[in-house]
């Protein structure tokens, strides 16, 4: 996790995987071959208002159970309102059909249901509902709300198969065109690929394969996509420029794990995993994070600052001038950041501190330097970082240009870690995966915390980082 190194490899033996290094990729809006009409076709989407319709009118018709139990006219309401935020909002393009909701639904009514029932109880437990109402209650407002979903997703079903959202699959040729054969063969998708974007051509029979920019602009405007699968795991690192063009151009971004299944997601696309990638909900996650990050590392670093003033005339005074040691990294979207920390070793030279692995000889140092680097205290200044907004409290460990192609070329996903900001810690450092550990292991916990990102994970990881300092050798 640290730039001084004389340690001259990783902690595990690499693997080919032939996967193309990380690049710098330009700010938004510069991507060439990126830019597209301002004119756009008409948006396709399935408007969420014949569902809600649906919710709210099977609501009612479970609510008039209670006409004749002289309760408050509000209590109705109420449960049509309590129905509609427990509402299922389900984002992948297959529509669903009522068995594979029935579970979710009846658990959603029921809940409902005994909150209504709890709230009669405190506040007129002389009507409380009696166990006969709320089992008819519970009974109309399921049929009624299967019935009425069951016509609206049949209706889905009928436009989606006269009028497929056309689509481009983005990744490996091969790959990309075995999941466009796939989706072609499942018409219920409501998906039909029109071309593949891939960096190179391949032999392999099936759509036409996009190589270039004008190729993907011209497919784009003449066919009118409105959906992108990307189906590898490093499409979203190496093609972000491209994916953030076409969601503003107004398509419909999916990642789609067309190599491994993955069993916890309820979302399919003829038979392979995929999400939905959300700009709103992630611009709203990346404001959150980033609250939290301005916030928490604000208070620390006026809380900490006389510690580091300690450290920094220590370190000048055992060590000599240059307290502060500065570094290349790469951040999100591959783009380079200057990262601070305390100096705890002096490289021979610029190249040594670029090429050479990030494990320094402790015996090698002076005893407060080792102090630093076992206690993290040298990690401090990144606080700086973090304000400034080139890093994040928990993330991917950033690394040098250096070792970012290298371990992009040799390990599979290593170039998605670039997705999110990096950060000081992470969820591969609380699993033990710092200092000379597993390059792959540390990739696979990375990309598992992007994948699973939340606030709360955040919070459990700051805390159990607080909890290991004091136990662990720094790195």
């Amino acid at each position: 996790m640290t730039a001084e190194s004389t340690v001259s490899s990783p902690g595990t033996h690499p693997r080919d995987h032939r996967f193309s290094p990380v690049s710098v990729v330009p700010p938004r809006g510069t991507a060439p071959g990126a830019r597209f009409p301002l004119r756009r076709p008409p948006a396709w989407s399935v408007s969420p208002v014949p569902l809600l319709v649906a919710d709210g009118t099977a609501a009612l018709l479970g609510a008039l159970i209670l006409t004749g139990n002289q309760l408050h006219p509000l209590l109705p309401a109420l449960l049509v309102a309590t129905a509609l935020l427990l509402r299922p909002r389900r984002a992948c393009p297959p529509v669903p059909g009522v068995l594979d909701e029935l579970p979710a639904l009846c658990g959603r009514t029921a809940v409902a249901w005994l909150a209504l029932a709890a709230l009669v109880a405190a506040y007129r437990p002389d009507h409380a509902l009696s166990a006969r109402t709320l089992l008819m209650g519970f009974a109309v407002h399921v049929a009624a709300s299967c019935a009425l979903r069951g016509t609206v997703h049949t209706g889905w079903r009928a436009v989606l198969l006269r009028n497929p959202r056309t689509a481009l699959v983005i990744g490996p040729a091969a790959t990309a065109q075995r999941v466009a054969a796939a989706v072609l063969r499942h018409p219920q998708c409501g998906v039909r690929p029109v071309g593949i974007v891939s960096e190179r051509q391949n032999d392999t029979e099936g759509l036409p394969v996009l190589t270039t920019s004008e190729e993907v602009e011209r497919a784009v405007v003449q066919n009118g996509v409105r959906a992108v699968l990307a189906v590898h795991p490093s499409v979203r690192a190496e093609q972000g420029p491209l994916l953030r063009a076409l969601a503003e151009w107004g398509c419909v971004v999916w990642e789609v794990d067309a190599e491994s299944p993955s069993y916890a997601t309820e979302e399919r696309l003829a038979g392979f995993s995929c999400r939905r990638l959300d700009r709103s909900a992630a611009r709203c996650a990346d404001a959150g994070k980033r609250a939290l990050d301005v916030l928490v590392s604000g208070v620390l670093l006026l809380l900490v600052s006389p510690l580091l003033l300690v450290c920094g005339v220590a370190l000048r005074i055992s060590d000599g001038p240059g307290v502060v040691f500065r570094q290349e990294r790469i951040g999100k979207d591959g783009k380079p950041f200057t990262l601070l920390k305390f100096r705890t070793h002096r490289p021979v030279d610029q190249h040594e501190a670029a090429t050479r692995w990030s494990v320094a000889n402790e015996h090698e140092m002076r005893g407060f330097c080792r102090m630093l680097r076992r206690t993290s205290l040298d990690e401090l200044l990144q606080l700086w970082n973090v304000l400034r907004g080139d890093m994040s409290l928990v993330g991917p460990r950033p690394e040098r240009p250096y070792f970012v192609g290298q371990f992009s070329r040799t390990y599979p996903g290593y170039a998605a870690r670039h997705r999110m900001r990096t950060g000081i810690t992470g969820l591969a450092q609380v699993q033990g995966l710092r200092g000379d550990t597993s390059i792959e292991d540390r990739c696979r916990f990375d990309n598992v915390y992007i994948d699973n990102w939340s606030l709360w994970q955040d919070v459990c990881i700051l805390l159990r980082t607080a909890g290991t300092l004091v136990r662990r050798t720094g790195s």
